[in-house]
């Protein structure tokens, strides 16, 4: 139960300071500080891996007890102390500036306000664990504003303005807000309540099908894990920020934060389900997911949070991963998408890493570990030295899925049921998950997660997708891929932006950042006229231009050098890609819709 307003220790009040500047004015009050009280601002938020300093956005702190003003002295880049009489409450002021359109952080304009508390809140040392208590204050510019967050409502208004309750600062945090002229409703998944919000929709948005599909994501998830029992969350909030152009999702305890591009939405009098509209399904899915497997079953490195510094594990590959593959899996079992348009998407997964030299460098545990300066961190070499553990977590989760069902002891789905019963939703280590392999699987699974998880070796995809009934084919890979290259074309400019190890662009001495001009081809045999140049415009114009030339030489302007690079065209067949089909469909429908 959340504490009574009369017994909170720790109160924030956030208010609009200025609209047209992006100011949030923030009021901390400490009923009872320490003499030397120390406070912090987070320099990370939990489930996004970076330190983001957010303390960079604060400004004019001030710190005073009745009307005088209390010394305060900052130690380092995010923690300040203050001198103050235990016996007297404490009240510090700032500013925040809020300008990142992101889920991590926080937005403020005349259209839409959006927080998370761990760019907003100071952390007071020594009382993380007490009640806390945000109150979300109007004012005039913003009365036609409603606010949706998370976090139990104790004294507000119908707009949602107020005051909002926390067990301690982690749930506080937990639970980001949205304000602003959003689009809401509400529907019941398995006696939950679900609330959605959506700012910046066009006109043309369908939100009755989007609850719907939602409600259905939510009701096949709540069964994954619990069959007919009680969900672990009471109630849940989706806040979703449609932009021109964008993507990403961020999870909470019992919300999510949620951003997509408006042609993603899905449109009134549409029936059709384009692309867009399916990747926002499998991000909703995703970070539904989320609220078992990384919000309550977490790594056992994350059972307390750090806020002041990276807090390691080497567990994202299961806990990204894994939910990396049910998202799409569960859109299919809730009858969003058919096995057709699921064998795409995971043809597109596959895809990926095929096409990453990284996954022979690194090892999808160490990427984990690494997260924090790798893979937010990404640049042209990247895909190089190092694999994503959304992507590769998510077919080691395919293998071993498929490789217990093939077996015929046991499935994944019964994995993590058991993993979440045993460890009671809490924290867990990869130890638990091999014992519960072994103990439902009937055998020992080290060999598997030695080399899939802790080493570089390719995984059995091909041998555990046939054995399901899906054909794979391979077939010519796309030019770019072939040459070993990632390029983007603009304005009649071909830009290389990544050369991948190994790859005839490498070999030729392409790098980063070059612009490919065009292409010179040799002079005949007998040379009777010059070797003919043909500028490039876009990559496909290379084959046009080449005819059935392999040895050419590519003309490159890196540092506004002119250069000449002897290119070897690969064969059509030296480099393929991976087609998957349906081939049996009972064999498919086991897997992908058992309670069929």
């Amino acid at each position: 139960m959340p504490p009574a307003i009369e017994h909170v220790a720790v109160h924030y009040q956030v208010a609009v300071a200025n609209l047209s500047a992006h100011l949030y004015q923030v009021t901390l009050t400490i009923a009872r500080p320490a003499p030397l009280q120390r406070v912090s601002l987070p320099v990370w938020i939990p489930g996004s891996y970076l330190v983001r300093e957010f303390s960079r956005h604060l400004q004019s702190l001030t710190a005073q007890q009745g009307r005088t003003p209390a010394p305060l002295q900052q130690l380092d880049k995010n923690t300040w102390e203050v001198q103050a009489k235990p016996d007297k409450p404490l009240v510090l002021r700032c500013e925040v500036y809020a300008f990142d359109a992101s889920v991590r952080t926080a937005w403020l304009d005349a259209q839409r306000g959006f927080f998370n508390g761990t760019s907003l809140c100071l952390r007071v040392h020594g009382q993380e664990g007490q009640p806390h208590a945000l109150e979300v204050l109007p004012s005039r510019e913003i009365a036609h504003w409603r606010v949706a967050t998370g976090l139990h409502a104790a004294q507000v208004n119908a707009a949602g303005f107020g005051t909002y309750l926390a067990g301690g600062y982690d749930e506080l945090v937990d639970c980001p807000v949205e304000m602003g002229d959003f689009w809401d409703s509400q529907f019941t998944a398995c006696g939950v309540s679900h609330r959605l919000v959506v700012a910046g929709a066009p006109a043309s948005f369908d939100g009755e099908r989007l609850l719907e599909d939602t409600r259905r994501i939510c009701e096949t998830e709540i069964r994954f894990w619990h069959g007919t029992s009680k969900a672990p969350h009471e109630h849940y909030v989706f806040m979703l920020n449609v932009v021109d152009d964008g993507y990403g999702g961020l999870e909470h305890r019992n919300s999510t934060a949620l951003i997509c591009g408006r042609r993603d939405l899905p449109r009134l009098g549409d029936a059709k389900t384009p692309d867009g509209y399916t990747t926002l399904l499998g991000l909703i899915s995703h970070e539904y997911f989320h609220t078992w497997n990384v919000k309550r079953l977490r790594p056992a490195e994350f059972a307390l949070y750090h806020y002041d510094a990276e807090q390691y594990t080497r567990l994202l590959w299961f806990f990204e991963g894994f939910t990396s593959y049910y998202d799409d899996l569960l859109l299919r079992r809730a009858g969003l998408i058919d096995n057709a348009a699921y064998l795409k998407l995971l043809n597109k997964g596959i895809n990926q890493l095929m096409q990453t030299p990284g996954r022979q460098v690194q090892s999808v545990a160490d990427a984990s570990l690494d997260a924090w300066i790798k893979y937010y961190r990404q640049d042209e070499n990247t895909a190089n030295a190092t694999v994503s553990y959304y992507g590769k977590g998510a077919l080691v989760a395919l293998c071993l899925d498929l490789t217990l069902r093939q077996e015929g002891r046991t499935t994944l789905d019964e994995v993590m049921r058991t993993l979440w019963q045993r460890t009671r939703g809490g924290p867990m280590a990869e130890t638990d998950l091999a014992q519960v392999l072994s103990e439902l699987g009937g055998r020992s699974f080290h060999g598997e997660l030695a080399t899939w998880v802790h080493g570089t070796g390719e995984l059995p995809l091909r041998n555990v997708l046939t054995a399901q009934g899906v054909a794979v084919h391979e077939d010519p890979a796309q030019l770019a891929q072939r040459l070993g290259l990632r390029v983007a074309e603009a304005n009649g400019s071909v830009q290389v932006k990544v050369v991948l190890r190994g790859g005839a662009a490498e070999t030729a001495g392409m790098a980063a950042g070059d612009e490919w001009l065009g292409l010179e081809l040799p002079s005949p045999k007998p040379a009777k006229t010059p070797a003919s140049g043909w500028r490039l415009t876009k990559l496909d114009d290379l084959l046009l231009y080449a005819g059935g030339h392999t040895e050419l030489t590519a003309l490159v302007a890196r540092d506004r050098r002119l250069l000449r690079l002897p290119l070897t065209l690969p064969s059509a067949t030296h480099v393929t890609t991976w087609r998957l089909a349906v081939q049996d469909n009972a064999r498919l429908n086991a897997w992908l819709d058992p309670s069929a």
